[in-house]
C-alpha cells in the first residue's frame, strides 16, 4: 500500500487510550529515601555507579555506568531476578534508582517505587491526568524518564504539571503548572533535570500548536518559579524579555510570532557543575516550512540548536545552531554527553551529540566552538559541515525550491531519535542507536501565503512528505548500533538491529553495551567489538534505556519492556505493523542479576483479528474524506492507514466503529477520557462518520487479507 501521509493532511504523533493503575497505600516497609550520600555527588560524572538518580545518570547524562560486576566475562550468565507487570499505555521510558528502589513513570505519568531486590509495589503515584489534560491528551506519549532529588521524585504530565513526590511516601509535595493551561499547547514528556536544588523542564507541541519553546527552573524545595529562558522570540511589539531575544528576533522575518517558531525543549539537558552551566538542545521550527514561519529566510534562532545557560539565573551564555533555518522536522533534542577528550594533542572539555540530522557533533562546552562533524548515516540534505564556520554546506534543493521534490535523509525520524545514545569515557567511544529512512519532501499544495494552523491540536507542518515516493535504497528501513570515535568519527564497529528503529543504550565499565529491540530481544554487546555475548526474550518491544545500579551489594540491571512512543508510527510505516498487538502485547518492568533464575511465561497469540462487520458497505468518496480526517486527528496515535504498531490500540480489530451510537460515546462524548482516550467534541457528525466509515473500510481490508 502506498503511504503519501504528509499528502494525505500532513499530520503526526497525537495520543491514544490508555489504562491508569490503581491506587495503592504508601509502604511502611519502603526503605529510607534519602543522602545516604550528597545528591550533587550522586549526580556527578565521577560518582561511584551506585545509584542512577536522573536519565542520563549523572549531569554529564552519559548513560554509562562504572560498575563491572557485570562485564564481559560473565554476562553470560545474568538472568531475570524479578518482573513486574505493567498496565496497558506508553512504557517506553527509562526508570531511576536511587538506596535500593527503583522509580519509573509509564502510561499518563503514573509513577511506581518498586524495591530493587524483591520487585514489590512500595507505592503508586497518579496525577490523574486523563482526568484534568483535556483536549492535551491528544498529544504526548508518555513520560520518558523522571529525576530524583533530596528525598523527592520529579514527574512531568502531558497537561503540563511538574509535580514533587515525596519519595518515602508516594505523595505529592508540590505541582507547579509550568503551561498557561488548557488554551496552551504545550505538553511534558521528557524527563525533568534537577541542578543544586534547581529542577529544570521544558515541553512538547510545537508540531500541533503556534507555541513559543521555553525551559523553566523552579526550586526543587518548594516549586517556586526562579527562571524561564526563552527559546525564539517573541512579538517585537512586545519588548524582548533579554539580549538573547532581541538577538535572535533578527534571524526571523515576517511577523513569525504568529506562528509560535517552536525550538521547544522536549528532550535533552545536561550540567556543568564546574561552570554552573546548563546545555539544553532545542526542537524544529514551527511550522517545519521556513516558507511560511519566516517568509522563507534566516537561520530563526534558536531553533534547533545547543544553546549554553547560566544555570542560577536562566542567562544565555553562547549557542551552536545546527540547522540553520531547519524545515524538516529535525531538531536538537537528542542526549549531550559532556567529557573531556583530546584534540590536536590537547585536552578539551567538550559537549556531544548526534542530533536527527545525520551528523555527529563535538562542541567545546565553554565555548561553543565545533571541533568535529562528522556523518553517522546516509544524508543528502549538507555534504559536510564548515568547521571554520560551523555552517553546513548545504543542498539549495533541500528547501524544495518551487515545490520540487527532494529525497531527504535522513527523514524527520532521524538518523538518531529520542532513544538515546551513550559514551564510554574510559574509551573515549559514542554508541548510538541509528536510523536509515528518507523520505521525499515538497510544500505544493501548501498555501504559504495565508496558512493557519488547523485546530485544536490537529497537525499541520506546512510541507508534504512521503516514504515511499521513488525511495528504492536498501538502506530504506533499516537500523543500527553503531560504534564511534566522536572526534573523528571513524566508524570502530556497527551491528545490524531489526526494523527501523530500536531501543535506546547503557555502557559499563564491564565492557558491555546494552540495548532493546523492537523484536523483544534485549542484548548485550562487547563494547570494543560489537560482539553479540547474551541475549533475552522479553516478549515485548524495548525501547527505554536500561540502567544499572547496586542493590544490597549486588549489581542489578533493570529495563522497561512494552511498545511506545513514536516508535510504534516509525514500525508501522515501515511496514513491520503487525509485530506487536497493544491489546495482547505484555509490558513488565524486568531485573536481572548474575545468576537470576526466572523465566517468563510463555507468551499468547499476538495479531490483530478484524472481528465480523456485517452491515459494512463500502463507500469510497467518503472513506476518503474519512481518511484524510483520520490523518489529521488519529494517525499519530492509532497508526497509518489504521494499522497499529502496537503503542495504541488496532483500531481495525475494534468492534467500537461498527456502531454509530458507540462511537460517538467515545470520540464525542469522551466515554474513555478517564483511561487517556482523548474526545474530539468540536467534531461533526458528518465529519465524525466519514471517519467511522474509513475505520470500517481499513478493517475489511485486513479481513480480506486473513482469508
Amino acid at each position: 500500500m502506498r503511504l503519501a501521509i504528509g499528502d494525505l493532511a500532513r499530520t503526526l504523533f497525537v495520543a491514544f487510550p490508555l489504562l491508569l493503575a490503581g491506587c495503592y497505600e504508601p509502604n511502611a516497609g519502603l526503605r529510607q529515601a534519602g543522602a545516604s550520600q550528597s545528591d550533587s555527588v550522586r549526580l556527578s560524572d565521577a560518582s561511584d555507579g551506585k545509584d542512577w538518580p536522573a536519565y542520563g545518570r549523572t549531569f554529564g547524562e552519559q548513560h554509562f555506568s562504572p560498575l563491572t560486576d557485570i562485564n564481559d566475562g560473565n554476562v553470560g550468565s545474568l538472568g531475570l531476578a524479578w518482573a513486574l507487570e505493567l498496565p496497558p499505555g506508553p512504557v517506553a521510558t527509562q526508570p531511576i534508582a536511587v538506596d535500593g528502589v527503583i522509580y519509573m513513570a509509564t502510561g499518563l505519568s503514573v509513577v511506581r517505587a518498586v524495591d530493587a531486590v524483591t520487585g514489590k509495589l512500595l507505592w503508586i503515584y497518579d496525577p490523574k491526568v486523563g482526568e484534568v489534560a483535556g483536549a492535551k491528551l491528544r498529544q504526548g506519549w508518555g513520560a520518558r524518564g523522571i529525576a530524583y532529588w533530596q528525598g523527592k521524585v520529579f514527574t512531568g504530565t502531558v497537561d503540563g504539571r511538574l509535580i514533587a513526590i515525596d519519595a518515602k511516601t508516594g505523595q505529592a509535595v508540590w505541582s507547579a503548572q509550568t503551561t498557561a493551561g488548557d488554551a496552551d499547547g504545550r505538553y511534558i514528556t521528557g524527563a525533568p533535570r534537577v541542578m543544586n536544588g534547581r529542577v529544570l523542564i521544558g515541553h512538547g507541541g510545537a508540531d500541533s500548536s503556534d507555541i513559543r519553546g521555553y525551559v523553566v527552573a523552579y526550586d526543587a524545595d518548594s516549586g517556586k518559579e526562579l527562571w524561564r529562558f526563552y527559546t525564539v522570540p517573541g512579538n517585537p511589539a512586545d519588548g524582548f524579555e533579554d539580549k538573547a531575544q532581541e538577538m535572535a528576533a533578527k534571524t526571523w522575518a515576517g511577523e513569525y510570532w504568529k506562528y509560535g517558531g517552536g525550538a521547544n525543549v522536549w528532550n535533552a539537558m545536561s550540567y556543568d557543575p564546574e561552570t554552573d552551566t546548563v546545555f539544553i538542545g532545542t526542537g524544529n521550527g514551527a511550522p517545519w516550512n521556513r516558507k511560511v514561519r519566516s517568509a522563507g529566510v534566516g537561520d530563526n534562532l534558536f531553533i534547533c540548536s545547543i544553546v549554553a545557560i547560566d544555570a542560577k539565573t536562566g542567562a544565555y551564555k553562547w549557542h551552536y545552531q545546527v540547522n540553520p533555518g531547519e524545515s524538516w522536522d529535525y531538531n536538537a533534542v537528542m542526549d549531550m554527553h559532556l567529557a573531556e577528550v583530546v584534540i590536536d594533542g590537547k585536552p578539551r572539555k567538550v559537549l556531544m551529540q548526534a542530533p536527527k540530522n545525520g551528523f555527529l557533533y563535538v562542541l567545546d562546552r565553554e565555548t561553543g566552538q565545533l571541533l568535529a562533524a562528522n556523518k553517522i548515516a546516509k544524508v543528502t540534505w549538507a555534504s559536510s559541515i564548515d568547521l571554520k564556520t560551523g555552517q553546513p554546506v548545504q543542498d539549495p534543493n533541500s528547501w524544495y525550491p518551487d515545490g520540487k521534490n527532494f529525497e531527504l535523509w535522513p527523514s524527520f525520524t532521524g538518523a538518531h531519535s529520542a532513544p538515546p545514545s551513550a559514551y564510554d569515557p574510559r574509551n573515549g567511544v559514542m554508541f548510538i542507536p541509528t536510523i536509515e529512512k528518507g523520505a521525499v519532501y515538497h510544500d505544493r499544495d501548501t498555501n504559504k501565503e495565508n496558512w493557519k494552523r488547523a485546530p485544536l491540536n490537529a497537525y499541520d507542518f506546512a510541507v508534504n512528505f512521503s516514504f515511499t515516493d521513488k525511495i528504492s535504497d536498501p538502506l530504506q528501513n533499516t537500523s543500527w548500533l553503531l560504534a564511534v570515535d566522536p572526534v573523528t568519527g571513524k566508524p570502530l564497529w556497527r551491528v545490524r538491529t531489526p526494523h527501523d528503529m530500536n531501543g535506546g543504550l547503557m555502557a559499563t565499565a564491564g565492557n558491555l553495551v546494552f540495548q532493546g529491540q523492537n523484536d523483544g530481544i534485549f542484548a548485550a554487546y562487547e563494547s570494543r567489538s560489537g560482539r553479540n555475548l547474551w541475549r533475552f526474550d522479553a516478549q515485548a518491544p524495548v525501547i527505554g534505556a536500561p540502567i544499572t545500579f547496586t542493590a544490597g551489594g549486588k549489581q542489578y540491571l533493570t529495563v522497561v519492556a512494552g511498545m511506545g512512543s513514536s516508535a510504534s508510527n516509525v514500525l508501522a510505516i515501515g511496514g513491520a505493523n503487525d509485530l506487536w498487538d497493544y491489546e495482547t502485547q505484555t509490558r513488565r518492568l524486568l531485573t536481572f542479576a548474575i545468576g537470576g533464575s526466572m523465566t517468563l511465561p510463555k507468551p499468547g497469540p499476538m495479531k490483530a483479528v478484524a472481528p465480523a462487520d456485517p452491515d459494512y458497505r463500502p463507500d469510497p468518496a467518503v472513506e476518503a474524506r474519512g481518511g484524510a480526517g483520520y490523518a489529521l486527528r488519529c494517525f499519530g496515535c492509532h497508526g497509518p492507514a489504521a494499522m497499529s504498531g502496537g503503542g495504541a490500540p488496532d483500531l481495525r480489530k475494534s468492534s467500537v466503529p461498527h456502531s454509530a451510537e458507540a462511537f460517538a460515546a467515545v470520540v464525542r462524548d469522551g466515554a474513555m477520557r478517564a483511561n487517556g482516550m482523548p474526545d474530539f467534541p468540536e467534531m461533526d457528525d458528518a465529519t465524525r462518520e466519514e471517519l467511522r466509515q474509513y475505520v470500517r473500510s481499513r478493517a475489511e481490508a485486513l479481513r480480506q487479507e486473513q482469508k
